[in-house]
């Protein structure tokens, strides 16, 4: 295909805005064509900021426009499962942002209706194309440090999100943790078998009344014996802490936190640095372009996409595995979630 591929994006708020102004912009194989939101004047300003003329606020009307050929999703989580059965049917490509759905018989029928009409899928989990965790992924996979034995990852926000997003957002291991998930399969790849998980509220004490909790550790036993931990705090005063290290029977490889340079300071009195970069648009921008170049090239070269529907359905079981090891107190193995 030497054409440019026509997309449309579902979804103005902050990460389809970026999504789009990547696509205008900055992906050469790619053509903005309609953006679409539920909020007619966020789609509107959206499109007038990108210089694109098709605005909607029903996403319909992008399933039914033949030019476009693939639509990206960044509407709310609840959507997402109905929109991509939409468009599988319309014989669209489709970019979904993660989670497909909080349910697993929800992303069963999206699954199902993507293979029926033989359409591509690509889910957003966008911290796989970070240079740092891909470098870290590679080195395993080339057995670098040996056989892995130990995976640690530190995933802390720098501040809470708001209450009416905690209320709707599925808790901590679905919204938050399921990045660190999906992390974990990637860069040891291997399965999770088994999990246990602690959380606490001690951050925010609306959140535990929400039904959520603010801080939380999970361990994990992998399929071939290598043990994981994550930890997840809702507010890191310091910055957003992004940190993954694998050990291994032959060495360690680690990544730090992004700063905002790379320079450091020695005096008589102290070494400094800059604090890690504080939003996660910032941290991640680099992984989020690459994510969307990597969807257009699959669209373009006719591959699979490198972050399929399965690789999203797995990291939603190990969350609902979490919660309910949180809950009852106990190991819980993926095979009675899943």
């Amino acid at each position: 295909m030497s054409e440019r591929v026509n997309v449309a994006v579902i979804g103005a708020g902050r990460i389809g805005r970026l999504h789009a102004g990547h696509l205008a912009h900055r992906i050469r194989g790619a053509r903005l064509a309609a953006v679409t939101d539920i909020r007619l004047e966020a789609s509107r300003q959206c499109a007038a900021d990108l210089g694109v003329s098709k605005v909607f606020e029903d996403y319909r009307r992008v399933l039914d426009d033949a030019q476009v050929q693939a639509v990206v999703i960044c509407s709310s989580t609840d959507t997402h499962a109905s929109i991509i059965k939409d468009a599988a049917q319309a014989g669209k490509q489709i970019f979904c942002e993660k989670p497909i759905a909080l349910d697993l018989k929800q992303i069963d029928q999206a699954l199902a209706a993507v293979t029926a009409a033989g359409v591509k899928l690509q889910v957003g989990f966008n911290r796989r194309f970070d240079p740092n965790f891909r470098r870290i992924r590679e080195l395993v996979r080339e057995g670098a440090i040996g056989e892995p034995h130990l995976l640690r990852i530190a995933s802390r926000d720098p501040e809470p999100p708001p209450m009416e997003y905690v209320r709707v957002s599925g808790g901590i291991f679905l919204d938050m943790m399921i990045h660190d998930f999906d992390m974990a399969r990637y860069v040891v790849g291997d399965e999770v078998q088994e999990l246990y998980a602690l959380g606490g509220v001690r951050i925010d004490p609306e959140i535990g009344r929400a039904g959520d909790v603010d801080t939380a550790v999970v361990t994990l036993r992998f399929a071939g014996g290598c043990f994981g931990t994550i930890d997840n705090s809702r507010q890191a005063v310091y910055g957003y802490d992004q940190r993954v290290e694998v050990f291994g029977s032959k060495g360690m490889v680690t990544t730090e936190n992004n700063t905002p340079n790379r320079t450091r300071l020695a005096t008589d009195a102290a070494v400094r640095e800059d604090l890690p970069l504080r939003f996660f648009m910032e941290r991640y921008t680099e992984s989020y372009l690459n994510e969307m170049n990597a969807f257009i090239q699959c669209i373009r070269e006719d591959k699979d996409p490198p972050v399929t529907g399965a690789d999203a359905r797995v990291p939603v079981v190990m969350g609902k595995a979490a919660r309910l090891s949180c809950e009852q107190n106990r190991p819980v193995a993926l095979s009675e979630v899943s």
